[in-house]
């Protein structure tokens, strides 16, 4: 492959490379940073924003289901009725 087909460059040593693999694994290796991985899919990233952008970009849908009232079944009632449940049970009088 020629030098003009190399697009991702190492931030660290300025080295450029065809596939994300390569540049993972020089900055894994070489320059000895930690890598990230994608807690769903095992996606590697060099940072957490790319890692998070990835996430949000991807996996949208499952993070809209987590974010989402519906999925907590036992849920459904509000701050203040969980909170006159609890204090039902007592009494001002001493």
């Amino acid at each position: 492959m020629d030098f003009f087909h190399k697009k991702k460059k190492c931030e660290y040593c300025d080295e450029k490379f065809a596939t994300d693999d390569d540049l993972i694994h020089n900055v894994r290796h070489i320059h000895h940073q930690t890598i990230v991985n994608c807690t769903h899919c095992g996606r590697e990233f060099i940072h957490e924003k790319d890692r998070l952008h990835h996430a949000r970009k991807e996996h949208d849908e499952r993070m809209k289901k987590r974010s989402n009232k519906e999925s907590f079944p036992g849920k459904k009632d509000s701050l203040q009725d969980r909170v006159n449940e609890q204090t039902k049970h007592f009494s001002d009088k001493l």
